[in-house]
Parts: structure tokens; C-alpha cells; sequence
């Protein structure tokens, strides 16, 4: 049984769910839809007659808006269930909610608080779950995050990827990407602020790609492709609360046009969002002719498309 494949059914719970070949895979497929999209056609309707339930522990923009919105753009109907909906785990079971949707809906996808919460969800459930978030990992979002820099750098295989800030949830799915596609990945932190250990570990010892934690931003992005930030501290894991003295820990790790020098002229700018302008990157940064932030959002649509299409066999 592979991590995606709980009780015969496929689910996308980790990136590394896929090996690299269905990863190319997925991003043709995701490029195709998207240039049927903007040619206005509205003919391709796989998901007829199919419905999405959507389950939000926290709150989103994007993941709400694109898994929403593409799933009726390709025929079918999705369903909001927020965090007063349903008490994930709190007012029912998460296994109880998971067997209940399962015989209303084709497909769930979920974003969570705890990492268990989705994996419960694919285990008891008898449809595909689809992982919008967790604390642990985000593996729609780096999808989102390969098919733009394909498209800006004509292809992912080999780059350099140097991510600057905390060692969270984004870092964690780029290290499971890592494990299974070939890229040189670089995440940059404070001491202390190290994404998980032995996956870390994991990562390296599948001898994939390059994978490095620095501490040393300035020497860290030279070379780079791609320069990824996000915010310092998340609002959704409770970190505002540690205040100013996380903020402190960060000095020296601000993505800004020295940064940027110190990369070389080819490096691109990107940020998973919501962002801290004027904290983790530079507004100058953020609008420059060199940031891939707004592709980047619209391509969360069509990557989470292509993983749709690929687990209900469309």
C-alpha cells in the first residue's frame, strides 16, 4: 500500500504519493487544461454531474477560490463546509465525517489543522482526499509551485530552489517533492527554525536531488533559479502570538534586491501568499519584473485540476 492508496482507494495526501514520472505527468496535463481555459472553451466537462466537498479547519483565499472555482469550470459542483460546519474531529469523528461524505460526494478535499485529521479522513473514506493544507505539509501548493517554474524556466528538472524563512509546512512538501524529482533544493533559516529532521534526512537519503539546510542567506541563493518565501510567522498555527520575539529571530533573512544581487540576473521571486510585505520580502521584491507571486496563485487552479483529473480517472 503506497501513503496515497488507503483501503484501494487513491488519495493525494503527500507529493511524494507520485513518483517523478507521474509528476511530469500531471504537469502536462495541468498546462494542457489551463490553455483549453483560456481559449474560452468550456466544452471539457469531466466533472459532470460530480460534486466536491470541501472541508476548511481554517481559513483560506486561494485554496477556497481555485479548488471552488475549477472544479465548476470542468463541469462540476463543490460544496463550502467551513470550520462551524462540521467541528472536524471536535463535534464528530473525523472517521463518522469521513464514511458520511463518502456517500454523498466523489471527492473530498480537506485543510487542516493536524496532519492526522486528513489522514483519518482517507482512511475511512471510501473517495479520493485531496490534502488543501495541513500543519504538516501543503503538496497542492508546491504542484502549483512546479508548473510555474516550468513554465518561467522551461522545465524543473535541476533547478535550484532556495527557500528563505521558516522551516515549515511548504518546506516539508518540497522536501517530499525532492525525494521523488530531481532538483537542488535549499532551505535557509535561522538556527533553530529547521524543518522536520527525519524527513530532512529522508529527503537527502533518497539520493534524488541536492538537498541542503543553510543558515546563510547570502551564500545560500547563489546561483539560484528561484528565491520562495513565506511569512515568518502563521496566523493559522497560532505563531502571531509569539510576537516580536520571532520577528527578532528572522533579522537577517528578508528576501530583498540584495538578496537577489547576490543570486544572479536569472533568479525569479516566489511567495505561496498570503504575504508580510515589508517583513519577509521587500515590496520592491514582491512587484518587480522578476516575481512569479500572481502566476503562481492562478496556477494552484489548474495543477489541483490535474491531480482531480488524475483520481477520478478522467
Amino acid at each position: 500500500m503506497t501513503p496515497g492508496d488507503v483501503e484501494g482507494t487513491a488519495s493525494f495526501l503527500h507529493i511524494n504519493d507520485w513518483d517523478g514520472a507521474k509528476i511530469d505527468s500531471l504537469l502536462d496535463r495541468a498546462s494542457e487544461v489551463k490553455a483549453l481555459l483560456a481559449s474560452g472553451d468550456r466544452t471539457f466537462r469531466p466533472f459532470e454531474g460530480k460534486t466536491l466537498c470541501m472541508i476548511f479547519a481554517k481559513p483560506s483565499l486561494r485554496t477556497r477560490v481555485s479548488f471552488e472555482t475549477g472544479f465548476h469550470l470542468l463541469g462540476g459542483h463543490a460544496i463550502y463546509l467551513g470550520p462551524k460546519d462540521i467541528g472536524l474531529g471536535g463535534r464528530e469523528e473525523t472517521r463518522d465525517i469521513a464514511r458520511v461524505l463518502s456517500r454523498f460526494n466523489d471527492i473530498i478535499m480537506a485543510r487542516t489543522f493536524a496532519h492526522q485529521d486528513l489522514l483519518d479522513l482517507a482512511v475511512y473514506g471510501s473517495v479520493p482526499v485531496v490534502n488543501g493544507l495541513t500543519d504538516f505539509n501543503h503538496p497542492c501548493q508546491i504542484m502549483a509551485d512546479a508548473l510555474t517554474i516550468q513554465e518561467a524556466c522551461g522545465e524543473l528538472r535541476g533547478k535550484k530552489i532556495v527557500y528563505v524563512g521558516d522551516g515549515n509546512n511548504i518546506v516539508h512538501s518540497w522536501l517530499e517533492l525532492a525525494a521523488v524529482y530531481p532538483i537542488h533544493f535549499v532551505c535557509c533559516c535561522p538556527r533553530g527554525f529547521e524543518p522536520d529532521a527525519s524527513l530532512t534526512a529522508r529527503s537527502q537519503a533518497s539520493g534524488i536531488s541536492t538537498v541542503e539546510v543553510s543558515h546563510d542567506p547570502a551564500v545560500a541563493v547563489k546561483g539560484a533559479d528561484i528565491i520562495y518565501g513565506d511569512v515568518w510567522a502563521s496566523m493559522n498555527a497560532g505563531q502571531k502570538e509569539e510576537g516580536r520575539s520571532r520577528y527578532m529571530a528572522f533579522d537577517g533573512f528578508q528576501i530583498n534586491t540584495d538578496l537577489f544581487a547576490a543570486a544572479g540576473p536569472q533568479c525569479k521571486f516566489m511567495h505561496c501568499l498570503p504575504a508580510e510585505r515589508g517583513l519577509e520580502c521587500t515590496d520592491e521584491v514582491f512587484e518587480s519584473e522578476f516575481s512569479l507571486v500572481f502566476q503562481e496563485a492562478e496556477n494552484r487552479m489548474h495543477a489541483q485540476n490535474a491531480i482531480m483529473l488524475e483520481l477520478l480517472g478522467c
